[in-house]
């Protein structure tokens, strides 16, 4: 079970895992990323959990993943073989690995990139925020600018007594 936190918080989340027979087989605490390898013994309905709950107000995204089951062999009876792999045989099984680092790689740079899509967006939010403040606060200033100005160029004149010539 490979899981990451993608966006939130300090990019932490607490993680349990049970057996059926609610026996706790993982539990760690303020994780950023993890991979938990686990061979079952006991057939049943396992239940996970992560929690967010020394964090209540940021919300987090998790990614995870469940490899369930063995891979099956590329070539038939392979591990039955006698004789040793021909060039092709082994050059497939060589090809087979590669494409399931590339796989893994693949996966790394998508959760990364989400990551980081997250946090332009965020920043991006932040920028647009103030950018709307400066201009309310330069339309504010102008205005009042203006009328200091107004106000020193503008003549006041005594009160019309009636007395005129």
């Amino acid at each position: 079970l490979p899981a990451q936190v993608i966006t939130g918080g300090h990019y932490d989340v607490d993680c349990y895992m049970e057996d059926p027979n609610g026996r706790t087989i993982y539990r760690e605490t303020k994780k950023q990323y993890d991979s938990f390898p686990h061979r079952t013994e006991v057939k049943g309905i396992y239940t996970f959990c992560f929690s967010n709950e020394f964090s209540t107000f940021s919300h987090k995204t998790i990614y995870f993943n469940f490899q369930v089951g063995d891979e099956p062999p590329i070539l038939p009876d392979m591990s039955n073989r006698i004789t040793a792999l021909t060039q092709m045989e082994s050059a497939c099984v060589t090809i087979h690995e590669a494409l399931n680092a590339v796989i893994d790689s693949q996966t790394h740079y998508r959760l990364r990139e989400a990551q980081d899509r997250s946090r332009a967006e965020d920043l991006n939010g932040r920028v647009s925020y103030w950018s709307v403040g400066e201009t309310v606060i330069l339309f504010v200033v102008s205005i009042g600018q203006v009328m200091l100005l107004k106000s020193f160029f503008t003549e006041k004149r005594p009160g019309s007594g009636g007395a005129g010539t």
